[in-house]
């Protein structure tokens, strides 16, 4: 079938197209945070989105089987079709509800079948339950990570508290993500606010999980990773800066487009490259913690 490629010369195009793959080539990019079916997505504009981004690997983070992360996020099924039909471009996670009595054999199965992770575990447990226990255990076992979405009065009640499950599964990696996350760079932080915009008190809760914590790592996806960046740029270089072995680019944008206003992923990539200290620290956050931490 013949391209249109009006108002392109083939030359012009060829010369387009080469440097797009010597800029992949150049700057790799590992998103670990995107759903599939992501408020109605399909995979086609998913697939489209996440190459329009420069993203060279996706981690694909699936819903449990009776709640779709609040945004109707396709199963762990969803997510292994789409690796198998694209095996250069996405991996997956295994996901299930942490207090079901079949989570354990649910994830065990997908583990065994190929997910190099467990997440993005959004349930409303607390964060230090027997239930994230279970879920560390099983990680500890398959020596995979886990991905936990914190917030407040919400999903994985407790952060305060997360310590206990830090110190008790030292070789259990862990990653944060969600507004209480991010929302506790700030020492000062009101717990209510999940996106506050004001100047940040260095010293958060967060700031500390990653500096005692050889096993916590940061998700900078999503506005709340966005709003952790650009609410305070100052802070953001100095923070990128002094964790720059432990944070983890992942776009978790529902958008169709891939750039622009719509697309906190692109913006994401943006501030990054605007405001981390040189290029050998956005290589990092970029592709090679990922890569280190998901053994890609």
């Amino acid at each position: 079938m013949r391209t249109d490629l009006s108002g392109v010369t083939r030359r012009g195009f060829l010369s387009a197209a080469v440097g797009a793959l010597a800029l992949n080539a150049a700057e790799p990019i590992i998103d670990i945070h995107q759903h599939t079916n992501y408020s109605g997505r399909t995979d086609e504009q998913l697939v489209a989105h996440q190459r329009r981004l420069g993203v060279t690997r996706t981690v694909l983070l699936p819903a449990g089987s009776k709640y779709g992360l609040a945004a109707g996020a396709g199963g762990n099924d969803t997510v292994v079709r789409l690796a198998r039909q694209y095996p250069k471009e996405f991996v997956y996670f295994a996901n299930e509800l942490p207090d079901l009595p079949e989570a354990e054999s649910v994830l065990r199965k997908y583990l065994k079948g190929g997910a190099i992770g467990i997440g993005e575990q959004k349930f409303p447990v607390a964060c230090d339950s027997v239930h994230i226990q279970k879920i560390a255990e099983l990680a500890a076992e398959f020596q995979v990570p886990v991905l936990m979405h914190f917030e407040h009065e919400k999903y994985n009640l407790g952060f305060e508290r997360f310590y206990k499950i830090l110190e008790k599964y030292p070789k259990v990696n862990f990653i944060g993500h969600a507004q209480t996350w991010w929302g506790n760079i700030d020492k000062n932080l009101d717990p209510t606010v999940l996106y506050p915009k004001t100047k940040v008190t260095p010293g958060g809760l967060t700031d500390r999980y990653l500096s005692d914590y050889p096993n916590m790592y940061g998700d900078l996806s999503a506005g709340s990773g966005l709003n952790a960046l650009l609410r305070d740029e100052d802070h953001a270089r100095e923070f990128l800066a002094r964790h720059q072995d432990k944070l983890l680019f992942g776009s978790d944008c529902n958008d169709a487009d891939g750039h622009g206003p719509k697309c906190s992923g692109s913006q994401c990539i943006a501030a990054i490259r605007r405001l981390a200290p040189n290029s050998t620290v956005v290589r990092k956050i970029l592709h090679d913690n990922a890569v280190r931490l998901l053994r890609l």
